[in-house]
């Protein structure tokens, strides 16, 4: 009754922590914040700039272009936090966004984690988003957010295979009666895919790219598989012989060449899972197939390389890039009946 009564006073929320983006949604509003997860502070502090708001898109336009007085940390590192004190800043600036100042209480906030994290990766997210302003947390995994977010029957006796690919790791997992049977993360995701690109590029043609580049090249003509016409493009960066600003032209044929490992590691996730499942649930895939979401669902042909690496057919979930998210706010919608069986902090759940 208490807990209800706090309601009113503070929004439930979702959030989507991620390695590239943090997604927060609300109770009954859907997704509000879409933001990189990124902030910028001075140098040798922990301070943020700008009062505590160089945070997201912000701070995202700083990245590899600050003077040496400046940081533009990304403080979530393979899907966990890598930077406990920055992660705790970027958390209460979202937080104090959504939940507004003018609220008397904390919210109670559903986090979704990458399912391969240790006890301490998990400790360091409660205590993070408690200390960020949260009255209280709740942790789901990534997989059984994307699950339902991406519209799958996860809680039906039947086996659903989801493969999440975000920024720092890959989750693949086979879920059945609301829990995940056999699962795998794997920390190759799309940070890999650019960090492949600046890899291939200095390789190539000696010129050192930034990463908003590598992320711009894979996103405008990266694939996985040959699709539609072979398509170009200039990138521009530093020549690693003269030292001077130099412009080249890249064609797709080619970073697709440079995105084969990445690719090749995240498929071999896939067979390993399926190889672990039970006789039943891979009877039940023939039928059902596997589901791609997150941002790296996105890379063209991806879903052709593994279903022709599975023979099952493979399909992209609706807007991949927010499953995860929208799968927080379902399970905000139900969290009375559901909030037994999530991993809490201890407080009143």
């Amino acid at each position: 009754m208490f807990d209800k009564l706090l309601g009113y006073f503070s929004v439930d929320m979702g959030i989507d922590l991620g390695t590239c983006n943090t997604l927060v949604c609300v109770r009954g509003e859907g997704i509000v914040l879409n933001e990189p997860s990124v902030v910028a502070v001075r140098k040798g502090t922990n301070k943020v700039l700008n009062n505590g708001t160089a945070v997201g898109w912000a701070a995202k336009e700083m990245l590899g272009k600050t003077p040496g007085s400046i940081s533009a940390i990304r403080p979530m590192k393979d899907g966990v936090i890598s930077d406990f004190e920055i992660t705790e800043a970027m958390l209460a600036y979202f937080i104090r966004k959504v939940n507004g100042r003018s609220r008397l209480f904390g919210p109670r906030v559903v986090i979704a984690i990458p399912s391969g994290i240790t006890a301490v990766e998990k400790e360091a997210v409660l205590q993070s988003a408690k200390r960020a302003g949260a009255r209280q947390v709740y942790l789901i995994e990534e997989p059984m957010a994307a699950g339902l977010g991406a519209g799958l029957p996860i809680a039906e006796p039947t086996a659903s295979m989801i493969v999440d690919i975000g920024g720092g790791t890959t989750d693949v997992a086979i879920m059945t009666l609301a829990d995940i049977a056999t699962c795998e993360s794997v920390r190759v995701a799309g940070d890999d895919f650019d960090e492949a690109v600046i890899n291939y590029m200095k390789k190539a043609y000696s010129l050192t790219i930034g990463e908003q580049t590598a992320e711009r090249i894979k996103i405008e003509i990266g694939s996985a598989a040959p699709i539609g016409e072979t398509l170009t493009m200039d990138v521009r960066g530093r020549d690693m012989v003269s030292g001077l600003p130099r412009k080249t032209v890249v064609t797709s044929d080619e970073i697709r060449e440079a995105l084969h490992e990445p690719v090749h590691a995240i498929t071999e996730a896939v067979l390993r899972t399926l190889e672990n499942a039970e006789p039943e649930l891979a009877a039940d895939l023939v039928e059902n197939g596997i589901v791609l979401a997150g941002g790296g669902a996105l890379l063209r042909g991806i879903d052709r390389v593994i279903s022709n690496a599975t023979g099952l057919e493979t399909r992209i979930a609706d807007d991949p890039l927010t499953c995860v998210a929208r799968g927080t706010n379902i399970y905000l919608e139900n969290l009375e009946e559901w909030k037994a069986t999530m991993e809490t902090d201890g407080g009143e759940g």
